[in-house]
């Protein structure tokens, strides 16, 4: 009897289980189809049926993007005939739009849309503005602040939800991490891969090319996957790329990461920019959860990017090691003080001590200066041969009629004339092979000073820094990723 009685319980759970999850699966399509004729309405300028759908679909589910399409039915409603009731209903949506969604992305121009409103409400119950009572009145034509603000437009709406809730989505892939959790709504441009996933639940993809105008409703529904396991990637270093069996397929994720998985040995690798590699193999057990846990040993990094006109026929060099073959050349560097080199044949090479910060990006735009011609060196040193040669030449000339002189004067037979003529040419011979070495000694250090001289104008490197960081942004309007850049 006791274990009757139990087996109707469970009954009845089990019967209550599709009835709830029927009831948000009806809004939904309440929703779906109040939000259709309304946008349908509006595109035909039936501002108000468009306002009262855009509420109903609202009451089915309360999101707020449909509470800022009431407001902008009101809003084009009050353009159309300066309306000033309009105006106060647009007003009001916009403000309770705000007021469930106070992160909107949005937020900035709604809120100059209401102060333009609020000033054309008062602008046209200004006594001095309103037509004359006379015959039919013809409505005062709208402020510039209004017509600068433009036609609004009613916005779409991507739905994710999945029974069970709280599932984790990713976008496209799972190597750029979560994107968010069910249930979400928010939008998303172009077409995109929803991969929902869940402890213990079958993995659920879905192709969407949502159309941003209109409501598109993504439910998923997971079956429990009892054969699996569920394991757990985290790392010390947030962010650090994950290879689970095969790391030539590339990177699968980044920590942290959770999935279901097959059962048996799987090996996972771990790694980041400037750290040592992590291994664990590990045994994954059907319906078990496990846990891999990265330590990374090493310092952050911060990314080196050298590029510049003819980079790619030149080497970089960072503290005496090869890190690039050819540019360009973008590398995690880590950080710290490092010595850049950068050369290439029949160029200046550059060279300058460079602080690499962790998480942000140097570049470095090269301008390497030609090679000088030396053309002036080989001048100089032709000179120098040719003036030592002389000067060789000269001297053997001048010792030669040293010599003859000399034996003439030691044989002193017939004796040597005082006025012989080769006194003086010896004497000139000297004087010249002296003139000739002197000027062969000048040449030969104008050669030298021609061979290493820094002539022409310097390499040059023009260093840009940069911090670069992602952050996820979600919220009612957008979903995606933001690029915060400073420098």
């Amino acid at each position: 009897m006791k274990s009757r009685a139990l087996f109707v319980v469970c009954l009845g759970v089990c019967a209550l289980a599709p009835m709830a999850f029927a009831q948000p699966a009806d809004a939904l399509k309440k929703a779906q189809s109040a939000f259709d004729q309304a946008q349908l309405d509006y595109l035909q300028g039936k501002y108000d049926e468009a306002a009262q759908g855009f509420q109903d679909t609202y009451a089915a589910r309360n999101f707020p993007q449909f509470l800022y399409n009431v407001g902008a039915s009101f809003h084009m409603k009050g353009k159309k005939d300066s309306n000033v009731e309009a105006y106060k209903k647009a007003v009001d949506f916009y403000k309770k739009y705000l007021g469930e969604d106070p992160q909107a992305a949005d937020k900035p121009k709604v809120e100059k849309a209401i102060t333009v409103l609020e000033a054309e409400i008062k602008r046209l119950n200004d006594p001095a503005t309103k037509p004359p009572e006379q015959g039919t009145p013809t409505p005062p034509a709208a402020s510039n602040e209004v017509k600068e603000l433009g036609d609004v437009k009613v916005r779409g709406l991507i739905v994710v939800e999945s029974e069970p809730q709280n599932a984790t989505i990713y976008l496209d892939d799972k190597k750029k991490g979560p994107f968010a959790t069910t249930p979400w709504s928010g939008s998303i441009d172009g077409e995109h891969k929803i991969i929902i996933e869940k402890r213990g639940y079958m993995v659920s993809e879905s192709t969407i090319a949502a159309d941003p105008s209109k409501l598109f409703v993504l439910r998923a529904v997971m079956s429990q996957e009892n054969f699996l396991g569920w394991v757990d990637i985290t790392s010390n270093v947030p962010g650090a790329d994950i290879f689970i069996d095969d790391k030539s397929v590339g990177a699968v994720g980044k920590t942290p990461l959770s999935q279901n998985m097959k059962p048996g040995k799987h090996t996972f690798w771990i790694s980041s920019d400037g750290y040592d590699e992590y291994k664990e193999d590990l045994e994954i057990i059907a319906g078990q959860a496990h846990s891999v846990k990265g330590t990374l040993k090493g310092e952050p990094v911060g990314k080196l990017n050298i590029l510049g006109l003819g980079i790619e026929d030149s080497t970089i060099v960072v503290d005496g090691k090869v890190l690039c073959e050819r540019g360009p050349c973008l590398k995690g560097v880590q950080q710290g003080d490092h010595t850049v080199t950068v050369t290439r044949p029949g160029f200046k090479p550059y060279s300058r001590r460079v602080n690499i910060q962790a998480k942000t990006e140097t570049s470095i735009k090269i301008g390497l200066a030609p090679e000088p011609s030396r053309t002036d060196a080989v001048i100089a040193y032709i000179l120098t041969g040719a003036f030592t040669g002389g000067g060789i030449f000269l001297g053997l000339q001048a010792n030669k009629l040293h010599d003859d002189l000399s034996n003439g004067i030691n044989n002193g037979s017939p004796p040597v004339d005082n006025n012989d003529p080769r006194f003086t040419k010896g004497k000139v011979f000297a004087i010249a092979a002296d003139a000739s070495f002197l000027l062969a000694a000048i040449t030969g250090g104008t050669a030298l000073y021609y061979t290493f001289r820094d002539k022409g104008a310097p390499s040059t490197g023009l260093i840009d820094v940069r911090a670069l960081a992602f952050k996820p942004e979600l919220n009612s309007q957008f979903a995606g990723l933001g690029l915060e850049v400073t420098w």
